[in-house]
C-alpha cells in the first residue's frame, strides 16, 4: 500500500520453499531478492549429492557471494542486501536455512509456534534480558538488521535447524510485511480455523493490506502430505498438490516494469522475434518442468529479464543482468572483405582520425565527469568531491569541493565503510543532503550501534507502560552459535532498515 515497487521474492514446490525480502531502503532490494531466490530454486528436486541441510546453507552462501560480484560490477547497488528464509524438504525432514527478520511459524499436533528467531537489534536486546517484548514493538530501531545476505559481508551467519515432519503438519513463511501489521494470534488464529490453504494465505494478505501494509508483503502457507503413488495420479494431479503461495503482489497492487528501448545495436532472437534476455528464457523452460508458485521481483525477473536473472543448470552458474546494463546476445561480426588494392593514403587517413576521436571522446568523458560529485573521506573528515573517484593513470578525475566537520571515525562502522568507499551523488544538492544524513548518524551513532567491530551492542530501551505480564522469549530453532555480526545499514539509520 506504501511501497513504490516490490522488494520481496518468493518461490514455493514439492520439496523447497523460500522467501527473501529485499532492503528497500537501498537501491537494489527487488535485485538482491530475486537473484537469491532464483539462485535457489534449481534446488527443488528430491535427490541431493549430500545431506540437504548443508546443500542448502551452501547454496545460500554461493548465493551471497554472487551478490557481491554484482556489486563489484555494478557500484549503484552497493549496500543492497536480502533476507532469506528458506526450506528444503528431504524423505521426512525439513531442512531450515534463516537469516533476517523474514520468519517460519509451525503448527503441529495442535501446537503453533515460531520456528526462526528474528536477527534484528530489538530481538539481541531481548536475548540480553534489556527489552521485553511487548516493547519491541514500539522501539525506534525495531526494523535494524543485524544479519542479512548481501555486500555487507563475506560469509553470512545463518540459522540451520532440521526437523521430522508428519503429514497434516502447517508451515508458513513470510515477510515482515505481515508481522508489521498481524500479531502471532491473528495469524494463529487463520492458520488454524482455515482448512483451504489459498484461502489461508488470501485472508492473512487481506487482514495486512486493510491494515494498512506499510511493507511488501509475501506470505507461503504449505502442508505436508503423504506422496501418494505416481501411478494412480492423473496427469493434472501434480499441479493440484503444489503447495500454495499468497503475495500482497497481484497486478492491481504493482507498477508495471519501465520499457527499454531497443537498440539498434540490439539484434532480435532468431527464434523468439524479440530482444528478451536467452536467460530469462532457459528460467522459464527449467520452472516449466515442475509444478511451483514464483512471485515478486523473481516473477518479474523471468517475465521481463530487467532484473538481474540468476540460475543454476548443470551446476554452472548464469551470470547476471541489470536493468539499467541490459546486454545484447553477442554475434559474430560478418567477415569483410578486404579490397584488392590499398590506397597508400588510406592507413594514414584513418589513424590520424582514430586519433583525433579518440581525443574527442576522451574530451567529452572528462567534461561529463566535472558535472558528478560524490562524498568521501579527506584527512579523515567527510568531504564532497566534484568529479569521480577513479583516475586516469596520473590524473585524478575529482577535486575536493567541501571538507566538512564530521570525523569519519565519528560514524558507526556501516556508513564509515560507505564513505570510505565513497557515496554517489547526483549533483551537488544530492551530496550536501548525504552530508547531512551523515551528520545526523554521528551525533547518533552511540546509541545504534557498536563504534567499532566486536564491541558489544549498548542501547536504552525506550520507556513503555508496563503490561500486566511478560511474554516469554520464542524458542530458538537455531543450530548454529550466535556471534556478532556486521549490521545492514540505510543512510537512514546506524543498522539496515527496510
Amino acid at each position: 500500500m506504501v511501497r513504490l515497487k516490490n522488494d520481496d521474492s518468493a518461490y514455493v514446490g514439492r520439496y523447497l520453499a523460500v522467501v527473501a525480502d529485499g532492503m528497500g531502503g537501498h537501491a537494489g532490494g527487488n535485485v538482491a531478492s530475486a537473484s537469491t531466490v532464483l539462485d535457489l530454486v534449481h534446488l527443488d528436486r528430491e535427490d541431493h549429492d549430500g545431506e540437504a541441510l548443508t546443500v542448502l546453507a551452501d547454496e545460500i552462501q554461493a548465493a551471497n557471494s554472487l551478490l557481491s560480484e554484482l556489486v563489484t560490477t555494478s557500484p549503484q547497488l552497493s549496500g543492497m542486501g536480502t533476507t532469506v528464509t528458506a526450506l528444503l524438504l528431504h524423505d521426512s525432514t525439513f531442512a531450515l536455512a534463516h537469516i533476517g527478520d523474514s520468519r517460519a511459524y509451525r503448527l503441529k499436533n495442535g501446537v503453533f509456534e515460531q520456528i526462526s528467531i528474528d536477527h534484528t537489534f530489538v530481538q539481541r536486546l531481548i536475548d540480553e534480558g534489556r527489552l521485553r517484548p511487548e516493547e519491541a514493538e514500539v522501539h525506534p530501531h525495531k526494523n535494524v538488521l543485524m544479519r542479512v545476505l548481501g555486500d555487507v559481508d563475506a560469509s553470512p551467519e545463518l540459522d540451520l535447524a532440521t526437523f521430522k515432519v508428519e503429514p497434516g503438519e502447517r508451515w508458513l513463511l513470510c515477510s515482515d510485511g505481515l508481522t508489521a501489521v498481524l500479531r502471532d494470534s491473528d495469524i494463529e488464529s487463520v492458520l488454524r480455523n482455515t482448512k483451504d490453504i489459498q484461502r489461508c494465505v488470501d485472508i492473512l494478505v487481506e487482514l495486512t493490506l486493510s491494515g494498512g501494509s506499510p511493507d511488501n508483503v509475501t506470505v507461503v502457507v504449505l502442508e505436508i502430505a503423504e506422496a501418494p503413488d505416481d501411478s494412480t495420479l492423473p496427469a493434472e494431479a501434480d499441479t493440484a498438490r503444489v503447495p500454495i503461495i499468497g503475495s500482497a503482489a497481484d497486478p492491481s497492487r504493482v507498477s508495471e516494469p519501465t520499457a527499454v528501448p531497443r537498440s539498434s545495436s540490439q539484434p532480435e532472437d532468431p527464434e523468439t522475434g524479440d530482444d528478451e534476455p536467452a536467460r530469462a528464457e532457459l528460467i522459464r523452460q527449467d520452472l516449466s518442468q515442475r509444478p511451483h508458485v514464483l512471485v515478486g521481483a523473481a516473477s518479474l525477473a523471468t517475465e521481463t529479464g530487467q532484473i538481474p536473472i540468476v540460475t543454476k543448470r548443470s551446476a554452472e552458474r548464469r551470470s547476471a543482468r541489470l536493468l539499467t546494463h541490459k546486454a545484447a546476445p553477442e554475434v559474430e561480426a560478418p567477415a569483410q572483405t578486404e579490397p584488392a588494392q590499398r590506397r597508400r593514403w588510406l592507413v594514414p587517413a584513418f589513424l590520424a582520425l582514430m586519433t583525433v576521436l579518440l581525443a574527442a571522446v576522451l574530451w567529452v568523458g572528462y567534461t561529463w565527469t566535472q558535472t558528478r560529485y560524490y562524498v568521501g573521506a579527506s584527512d579523515n573528515n567527510v568531504a564532497i568531491y566534484n568529479g569521480v573517484s577513479q583516475s586516469l593513470g596520473p590524473i585524478r578525475l575529482s577535486s575536493v569541493t567541501e571538507t566538512t566537520d564530521i570525523p569519519v571515525d565519528s560514524l558507526p562502522e556501516y556508513q564509515r565503510n560507505r564513505v570510505e568507499g565513497t557515496i554517489p551523488a547526483k549533483d551537488l544538492l544530492h551530496a550536501e543532503q548525504i552530508v547531512e544524513d551523515l551528520r545526523g548518524t554521528a551525533r547518533t551513532s552511540s546509541s545504534c550501534a557498536p563504534s567499532a567491530p566486536g564491541t558489544p551492542v549498548q542501547a536504552t530501551p525506550s520507556p513503555a507502560p508496563s503490561p500486566s505480564g511478560n511474554a516469554a522469549p520464542q524458542p530458538s530453532a537455531s543450530a548454529t552459535p550466535s556471534a556478532a555480526a556486521s549490521p545492514a545499514a540505510d543512510p537512514d539509520n546506524c543498522g539496515g532498515r527496510k
